[in-house]
């Protein structure tokens, strides 16, 4: 697809260039070559758009739940259709590997089709009264309008995941795509969605920098819900900005998932595992095992084992089919991953595999002789950096788990199930996935993070919960006798 095309904004159904002076140049991570150039959204553009959600959602509440699945049905089938020039796409823009866009088309279409089932569950419900010949109603309606800031690491699919379910409830969408993936994490949907009938001006698109527009996104008055995915320290800032404003937020923050081995785990299996957890997409992934550990009696045939997988992963030019580690997002990202590395390693860390950096390709860091309360045992590891940490009882396993600001994902691997039950329910975390990876999401299940990882949960019934409010109206069928009379 020619990128140009999808270089707009899209707003109240129209394709137009933003009304700022400024220019956003959207790159490609690995070679540095120029994807679209975007004027930028001012003010004045996300104002329109707001209202243009606001308007449009009024008439898109009243279509019948079955007409609106129809438009989930047939975006999923585009998706589908044109998953080649999608993945594209993903490689060009985000700089991930071709099983990352692979995985993240999947995702995708599966978010699309969940979506498609929302419309129809849609309950409500109805309630006895103690007042004689009343019947209490109380009824879900959505919310209004969504304002959804997405990030840079799964765009299509973390975009799509507030987008969808949000338009599925009935409500109208203005999202903000992050500055460095305005396309696969914004323009690109509002193309889908035109393309499966979505009504004009219900979902739009503003591709903008904050330097332009402040906090109006976040405090237009339109929006009652803001849905952010990204760091927890920008998500601090969303949440305090949106309570306020009264707006309820939905955060989905950074992790700093422990991936725990127990002393009976299949050697082999958890590497593999490991390897998965930390590695996918150059590790830019929320879920991603920061921490390895790893109980004392296997550590060092562990870490044999883990260095000598890690070291034949091929890292590179995200387009080549073997290149497993791809291109970090930009180079801001990659001088301070190189600064945690290197202040580790000042601190005593120790560097089990280190290679050398090539442009924003970072080569895998495997380091250990880390203590629980080191910065970079502390810090959320946006890249191709792990520790191997060891332990001596479950107890302590436990424990180094929670040693975190954080909570969203974790793994524990351990032949015997009742035991990695029991380890995965005193890990405070949203998720813990017993003999799998610590990246996970699917359609149904209840996603989202305790502590710093965020707050609120979407995916399935919980996006309904999520996404709409409920209105009780009580009915009288006689004539109450009141007090005063």
């Amino acid at each position: 697809m020619d990128t140009a095309e999808l270089a707009k904004q899209y707003i109240s159904g129209q394709w137009r260039s933003g009304s700022g002076t400024k220019l956003l140049v959207d790159s490609n991570p690995f070679n540095g070559d120029k994807l679209a150039e975007f004027a930028v959204a001012t003010k004045e553009d996300i104002d329109e758009a707001y209202r243009s959600a606001a308007a449009a959602q009024e008439r898109w509440e009243a279509v019948s739940a079955y007409a609106r699945r129809a438009v989930f049905e047939e975006a999923a089938a585009i998706v589908q259709r044109r998953s080649e020039e999608i993945a594209e796409l993903i490689v060009a823009e985000v700089g991930g590997t071709a099983l990352k866009a692979g995985f993240e088309i999947g995702l995708v279409i599966d978010a699309l089709k969940e979506a498609a089932s929302l419309p129809l569950r849609m309950e409500g419900r109805i309630y006895p009264s103690p007042i004689e010949d009343t019947e209490n109603f109380v009824y879900r309606r959505p919310v209004g309008v969504v304002g959804v800031i997405s990030p840079f690491n799964f765009p299509f699919f973390l975009t799509m995941k507030g987008v969808a379910p949000a338009l599925a409830t009935g409500n109208g969408v203005v999202v903000k795509p992050h500055e460095e993936t305005p396309i696969t994490g914004g323009t690109l949907l509002a193309s889908i969605f035109e393309e499966a009938g979505l009504p004009a001006g219900l979902l739009n698109v503003t591709v903008t920098e904050i330097p332009v527009i402040g906090d109006y996104f976040l405090e237009h008055p339109v929006p009652r819900i803001l849905a952010f995915t990204g760091s927890s320290a920008v998500g601090r800032h969303v949440g305090e900005v949106a309570a306020r404003n009264f707006k309820k937020a939905i955060l989905e923050l950074g992790g700093n998932s422990a991936f725990i081995v127990c002393g009976d785990a299949d050697l082999d299996y958890a590497v593999d595992s490991a390897i998965f957890s930390r590695f996918t997409h150059q590790g830019q992934i929320c879920m991603a095992a920061n921490r390895i550990l790893v109980h004392s009696s296997i550590a060092a045939e562990f870490k044999e084992r883990f260095v000598s997988k890690v070291s034949a992963l091929r890292t590179g030019d995200p387009t080549a089919p073997e290149t497993v580690i791809g291109p970090l997002i930009n180079t801001r990202q990659t001088a301070a991953l190189e600064a945690k590395v290197e202040s580790a390693l000042a601190a005593g860390a120790r560097a089990l595999l280190r290679g050398q950096n090539e442009g924003n390709v970072f080569a895998p860091v495997v380091l250990d002789n880390v203590k629980a309360e080191d910065d970079i045992a502390q810090d959320e590891l946006f890249g191709p950096v792990v520790l191997v940490m060891e332990f001596d009882s479950d107890d302590e396993a436990v424990r180094m788990a929670n040693e975190s600001e954080f909570g969203l994902s974790g793994s524990v691997h351990t032949k015997d199930i009742t035991r990695g039950v029991r380890i995965a329910r005193r890990i405070k975390t949203g998720m813990v996935h017993v003999n799998d990876t610590t990246i996970a999401d699917e359609p149904i299940i209840p996603f989202g993070g305790e502590k710093q990882s965020g707050i609120g949960r979407l995916n399935g019934h919980s996006s309904i919960d999520e996404l709409t409010t409920l209105q009780w109206i009580s009915v009288n069928h006689g004539r109450r006798i009141y007090p005063y009379q």
